[in-house]
């Protein structure tokens, strides 16, 4: 069943989610956010130093690109998740991950000219209603007078740079293969987080903190990556990109489960309509083959 890998995928990332939720008050976010990848660097190492040495040479050229793509989608998304975790709610912060579909039309727009049909205009504009009425709680206009929370800011931050990577990767195509690609990029995420750590308020990991940095290091990092790449690899990249719609959802349960989170009226219009507006936007009407005249 090839739709079980992107599933399981989503199901960690959601989880991940929860994790940083649950880790704000047990680790520094410098510290789990420098831990995690280190971690996964040490994982993948014994597979991909060898074939990153071979290949060196032609890795060496590319490697402002890679900087850069490492810089978007693990040093500054993930990195702003672990703060935004101090403010704000796990729901919201799943919810507002979903609209990073919606963001890469709108990145898509800004730096490459790609103009956005009538269909995925409208799914913006009731996506952006969804946003502001679950940022504002139910109540878009106070945000004119209370402004947003700070962690509702650094997520949709960290989803406008996750955004802007996967327009990248995809317009780059770098010629590494995945895993090299993905261990590359793990690797400068590793030292462009050094400065970070040492900054951090305390690198110390108490003992209840380890599940939560090698959850993100180990599950998160490497396990659902490789479920999503079966995902795209079996499915398709249209079909395995719908799963991502059931990342507020999965979040949103596994918060209330595991740590009590409430759920108000509002996550539920907010989230209802981001949803929607993502799926307006994402929707593609199949084109039935013309008859074939005499057949």
């Amino acid at each position: 069943m090839p739709f079980l890998f992107p599933l399981l995928a989503i199901l960690i990332w959601a989880a991940n989610t929860v994790v940083a939720k649950a880790a704000a008050g047990v680790v520094d976010p410098a510290a789990i956010s420098f831990y995690r990848w280190v971690i996964a660097a040490l994982a993948l190492t014994p597979f991909c130093l060898p074939p990153l040495w071979r290949r060196r040479a032609e890795i060496r050229p590319l490697l402002g690109k890679l900087l850069v793509l490492s810089l978007l989608g693990m040093v500054l998304y993930q990195c702003l998740a672990y703060y935004a975790a101090h403010s704000t709610s796990a729901t919201n912060m799943g919810v507002i991950g979903s609209l990073v579909p919606l963001l890469t039309l709108l990145n898509g727009a800004l730096f490459f000219g790609q103009r956005p049909g009538r269909q995925a205009l409208l799914g913006m504009s009731l996506s952006l209603f969804g946003v502001l009425w679950l940022l504002g709680q139910g109540n878009p206009l106070a945000l004119l007078h209370s402004g947003i929370n700070p962690g509702d800011g650094m997520m949709l931050l960290g989803a406008a740079s996750y955004a802007l990577y996967g327009l990248l990767i995809r317009r780059w195509q770098l010629p590494f293969g995945p895993w090299l690609n993905l261990y590359v990029q793990i690797l400068l995420a590793v030292l462009l987080l050094i400065p970070v750590a040492l900054n951090a308020d305390s690198l110390a990991v108490p003992a209840e903190g380890w599940g939560l940095v090698l959850f993100a290091g180990i599950a998160s990092s490497l396990f659902a990556a490789y479920c999503w790449m079966r995902g795209l690899a079996t499915l398709g990249a249209e079909r395995t990109s719908v799963f991502m719609n059931l990342m507020p959802l999965c979040t949103a349960l596994i918060a209330v489960i595991t740590i009590g989170e409430p759920i108000h009226g509002y996550h539920l219009l907010g989230g209802g309509l981001i949803l929607t507006g993502v799926m307006i936007s994402q929707f593609r009407p199949r084109v039935r083959p013309a008859l074939v005249e005499g057949a």
